[in-house]
């Protein structure tokens, strides 16, 4: 007969597994069930705009190759349906920073692809005045703060915007990106203590693509789950499928619920994945090709719009290609553009600069 000690025991034993129960299921990714499904113009919408970021980057490539883009250059190819579904999920106002791999967010925020392009050549018309590259661009009208070089930086930054919103009181939240790899360095974690202690508006996004420069995150970090990197700071998270554009914006449109409503900061792991190296001087040789074309055959975000219109009935081939030729256009026309505009005048190298 079980005496009354071991009756407390087992009830407490029992409480603690409901709890942990409890815990486990509030952390399942939003994307396990099939997520709301978006309607013709917001399917027109992403499909466009994940095919625009698709083809700026294949092009920049192709440019990089020609030796007409210097320095580093780290394309966003793969990862298309993060920046936009997390775009379709913010207000007029809210801001954006992210970190190196930024043409994609630069794009989804509504800057002219012309001066991306022109900036990545270093011309006079781009969006930095030709003077910081394919890491530095900013753009206060669009509400985009950059494109940081130094890994995990702009996390901070990204507290030290919320907080401002939060001093304001002006209702705006801070979208904050940074990557898997970014996720091991010190200052994050300093970064989400403050967001928590001040229960700053900032939904931080983890872009977690699998490889941080060229290690997998199964041999660089201790706790995989990066969506629950907050834990220790009372910061909530969960897991996205990052190549569905629809399950990224509705996780977005929760979390960006709670930070307006002065709930703190939220943590979005995306599961995500990059197809081209680390930057263009990566040969990726840390990956089988067939990894790679697995992902691309069976789980490519524009390829999921694409069907999913046709399948409703909501675009034909032909209409989809009609798209696909506008947008190409465009990247032409940028491209174009970042070869002949003029480089910036020698004297500029003095201005916008602290001394």
């Amino acid at each position: 007969m079980a005496t009354k000690a071991q009756k407390t025991s087992e009830t407490a034993s029992k409480s603690r597994t409901r709890s942990a129960k409890a815990k486990s299921d509030a952390k399942k990714p939003a994307s396990a069930d099939t997520p709301p499904a978006l309607t013709e113009d917001q399917e027109r919408h992403a499909y466009r705009e994940m095919l625009l970021i698709r083809r700026f980057e294949e092009k920049a490539g192709q440019m990089y190759g020609m030796g007409l883009i210097g320095g580093f250059c780290h394309l966003y190819i793969g990862q298309e349906a993060v920046v936009i579904g997390m775009q379709m999920a913010l207000e007029e106002g809210d801001q954006v920073i992210t970190g190196y791999r930024d043409h994609g967010h630069m794009l989804a925020c509504g800057m002219d692809p012309k001066g991306v392009m022109a900036e990545l050549t270093g011309r006079r018309g781009g969006l930095s005045k030709g003077k910081g590259g394919s890491m530095h661009m900013f753009s206060r009208e669009k509400d985009f703060y950059g494109g940081h070089g130094i890994v995990g930086a702009q996390v901070s930054l990204g507290n030290g915007i919320a907080f401002a919103n939060r001093y304001r009181k002006n209702d705006r939240v801070c979208l904050t990106y940074f990557g898997d790899g970014a996720a091991n360095q010190g200052q994050v974690y300093e970064s989400f203590n403050m967001a928590s202690l001040w229960k700053l508006p900032v939904v931080f996004v983890i872009e977690n693509n699998k490889y941080a420069m060229g290690t997998s995150t199964q041999r660089a970090t201790a706790q995989g789950d990066f969506s629950q990197r907050g834990a220790s700071f009372d910061i909530e998270g969960e897991q996205v499928d990052g190549m569905d554009v629809r399950a990224v914006r509705e996780a977005g449109l929760r979390a960006v619920e709670r930070c307006r409503k002065g709930e703190g900061p939220y943590i979005l792991e995306m599961i995500t994945y990059r197809y081209r190296g680390h930057s263009m001087s990566d040969p990726a040789k840390y990956r089988s090709k067939e990894e790679v074309q697995k992902m691309r055959t069976e789980n490519d975000p524009i390829e999921r719009v694409r069907v999913r219109m046709i399948d409703r009935g909501l675009a034909s081939e032909d209409d989809l290609k009609a798209v696909d030729k506008e947008v190409r256009g465009i990247v032409g026309e940028a491209a174009e553009f970042a070869q002949t505009d003029p480089e910036p005048d020698v004297s500029e190298l003095y201005t916008d600069i602290l001394r």
